[in-house]
């Protein structure tokens, strides 16, 4: 909480099992005023991320948030969902009844317009999804970023990616708009692969969610003991936070260790497109010296995390 006041917040998500664990802990978490929620196409597909995110708003007993239905594609690549990983309905395959709850009538990009022009005060952006509606709305309506205080995305990494060796899968689905979101002009926040692996809740702690009589509790454990096909023979059942752990890094910052790098994505068909590039050189580069300073944003990108801080603000919020 700032100066007393709750932080007012936008999220643009592409619901899967860690969009939905974030959205428990947006919602009940006090400090948060979450304004809207928009919806884009990545973990499934954006009608299925709509109806995953009113779900999830149902059960968590929020008050009445704005949802909008976003791109169905990248800027230019086909859609290409990650249903493999978070079962064919985006969330684990749970069951989960349809939502009685219904999106706006506007699109992602009205609603993000008008909610970040109303606010009283600067909002700060979180999009856990591939960045197509942010760079719809930055391209379409650069005068949003006077009242956005800043960016805390789920994107990009380091070191390695997950969806090629170097990508992630976030900036790989759309790389073109990740490029626009760097050269968005306010504060931004990388919260990549480096930590979002890190943030793991204990098997103890998933299963007393799990067995609670709490419907969104149950929802909590259910979503974190969803294993992806790819590491289901992994012996240690633990739960990942995921994308929640950029919503906990919004409430409480110093739980991230960040360095203020250059970073760039890579465009250009290949093996590395969609990488993000962090220059963490301590000199000037070869190429800068002999043809000129690159002009690279700066972007605080989170290199290490204080897992058992984010875990337990986690657990005490939902």
């Amino acid at each position: 909480m700032t100066d007393g006041q709750r932080i007012p917040v936008i999220i643009d998500c592409d619901t899967g099992v860690d969009d939905a664990l974030a959205l428990l802990f947006a919602v009940r978490h006090p400090a948060l005023d979450v304004r809207a929620i928009t919806c884009v196409a990545g973990n499934t597909d954006v009608d299925g991320v709509v109806r995953n995110t009113l779900t999830v708003l149902e059960v968590a007993g929020a008050g009445d948030i704005p949802v909008a239905r976003g791109a169905e594609r990248p800027l230019i690549e086909p859609v290409r969902t990650a249903r493999h990983v978070h079962g064919q309905d985006g969330m684990g395959d749970l069951g989960l009844p349809a939502p009685t709850r219904v999106p706006v009538d506007v699109d992602a990009v009205t609603l993000l317009r008008r909610e970040i022009l109303a606010s009283p005060r600067p909002v700060t952006l979180i999009p856990m999804a591939p960045l197509t509606n942010i760079a719809l709305l930055l391209r379409t309506h650069p005068e949003v970023t006077r009242n956005i205080e800043r960016i805390v995305f789920m994107g990009g990494a380091v070191a390695t990616g997950n969806a090629t060796p170097v990508a992630e899968f976030n900036v790989w689905h759309d790389p073109e708009a990740a490029a626009v979101l760097l050269t968005a002009g306010v504060p931004i926040t990388m919260y990549g692969l480096d930590v979002f692996k890190k943030v793991l809740v204990s098997a103890g702690e998933v299963e007393r969610l799990r067995s609670s009589a709490e419907p969104s509790l149950r929802m909590a454990g259910e979503l974190l003991a969803h294993r992806d096909p790819a590491t289901s023979g992994d012996p240690t059942p633990t739960g990942g936070l995921g994308d929640a752990g950029a919503v906990c890094a919004v409430v409480d910052p110093k739980g991230l260790t960040t360095e203020r790098l250059p970073v760039e994505v890579v465009l250009a068909p290949g093996p590395a497109r969609g990488q993000t590039i962090v220059d963490r050189r301590p000199r000037l580069g070869e190429s800068e010296i002999h043809e000129g300073m690159r002009e690279q944003p700066l972007v605080e990108v989170a290199l290490d995390v204080d897992v058992e801080r984010y875990v337990n603000l986690y657990l005490e919020t939902v």
